[in-house]
């Protein structure tokens, strides 16, 4: 059994995929070429976002925007500390300094009623408190009506990590259209992705638009050879770019069989392990679908049984952030946020896809039942 069955999604799209694999190596633009921009029109289109920046990683897609706005030592970005390192590692990059706030238990998101606590310590220790990096976790966004409300409070410029959740939608606003910025990531296992790295970044703001495209091409300014600032090689293939524009296609379809995985779950399982909570007003992109069991030996129980029976499961993150080693001179310590700490110790996810079978979500379901 697949975590994530990425070849019959293939299997779809193989003919028209050629196609436009045929057309590039015909026209020999490789990186950058007339499909980067045809997938920029679209994204932008599909998000309501009046720019899309695309570029070579999601990881990339964070660091653009931090960079893009002059982020630096002497700063703080607050986080949360239950995520990829990615959200965090990027703020390290530029030199700024992460500043974590715990997550909603319910949701595995940052808790917005954390974020004040977050700003003062990061004053307490003399840094100057710039942005915050909301993560959009498994899916399912963050509550963006209440973090608003809270940054503008704070003097905070919002970059959305919507990483996980490319299709999903708050309040009938589409995931990468909340924040200064939104970043997305591209990988192959996420909700859209390509066969490779890639990543985009949207905005409305006409001059982050600006300094994104130039960040993305070593800071460049009329042309190449020109550099304005300090920038990456953050540029996409053109063959990544008719990836995602084939999946484009099938994408709506797919979150909707997404949704139909998800709902199977859950109320096969409610009742027996804590099930997703999706709040209203909400659309998760389930890019995982994650359950909590009551500790580490239930879980530990659950995921060797699954295995035995061929099914793949994965913890979704076992280590919270700041207990990272990288992260280490931060100074935080065990019991700094028990929220983040206790959902690594009892998180973990099933396979999802698309075109998981009635009878494999069957299986796992009676396996998980068979645990109790």
């Amino acid at each position: 059994m697949q975590f994530i069955d990425l070849i019959s999604q293939k299997n779809r799209i193989r003919a028209a995929l050629l196609q436009r694999i045929e057309a590039i190596v015909d026209h020999g633009q490789y990186i950058m070429g007339p499909e980067v921009a045809e997938l920029e029109s679209r994204l932008a289109a599909y998000t309501g976002a009046r720019f899309c920046v695309s570029c070579s990683s999601g990881t990339d897609a964070l660091l653009m925007p931090l960079m893009a706005k002059g982020i630096g030592p002497g700063d703080a970005v607050i986080t949360t500390p239950f995520t990829f390192i990615a959200t965090a590692e990027v703020i390290s990059l530029v030199g700024a300094t992460p500043v974590f706030a715990d997550i909603s238990p319910g949701t595995f998101n940052i808790d917005p009623d954390r974020i004040a606590d977050a700003v003062a310590l990061a004053r307490e220790r003399g840094l100057n408190p710039k942005a915050l990096i909301p993560v959009d976790l498994f899916g399912l966004p963050a509550d963006y009506d209440r973090l608003e409300a809270v940054a503008a409070d704070h003097g905070l410029w919002i970059l959305e990590d919507a990483a996980q959740s490319f299709g999903a939608t708050y309040r009938n606003r589409r995931a990468g259209s909340f924040g200064l910025a939104a970043a997305t990531s591209f990988f192959p296992a996420k909700p859209l992705g390509c066969y490779g790295d890639g990543g985009a970044v949207f905005t409305d703001d006409e001059e982050l638009d600006f300094l994104l495209r130039s960040v993305r091409v070593h800071g460049s300014g009329v042309d190449k050879y020109s550099n304005d600032r300090i920038g990456i090689n953050g540029r996409l293939d053109s063959i990544q770019a008719a990836v995602l524009l084939e999946k484009l296609v099938i994408f709506d379809e797919e979150l909707s069989s997404r949704q139909r995985v998800a709902e199977a779950y859950s109320s096969r399982l409610k009742g027996r392990l804590v099930v997703p909570e999706i709040p209203e007003g909400s659309v998760s992109a389930w890019a995982q679908y994650s359950l909590l069991a009551s500790g580490e030996e239930e879980r530990a129980s659950i995921m060797d049984r699954l295995r035995m029976g061929g099914i793949p499961s994965v913890i979704y993150y076992k280590i919270p952030l700041h207990l990272q080693k990288a992260f280490a001179f931060l100074g935080y310590r065990e019991g700094d946020f028990p929220v983040s700490e206790e959902m690594s110790r009892r998180v973990f996810s099933l396979p999802m896809h698309p075109y998981l079978p009635d009878e494999e979500i069957g299986k796992i379901c009676s396996v998980i039942a068979s645990c109790f």
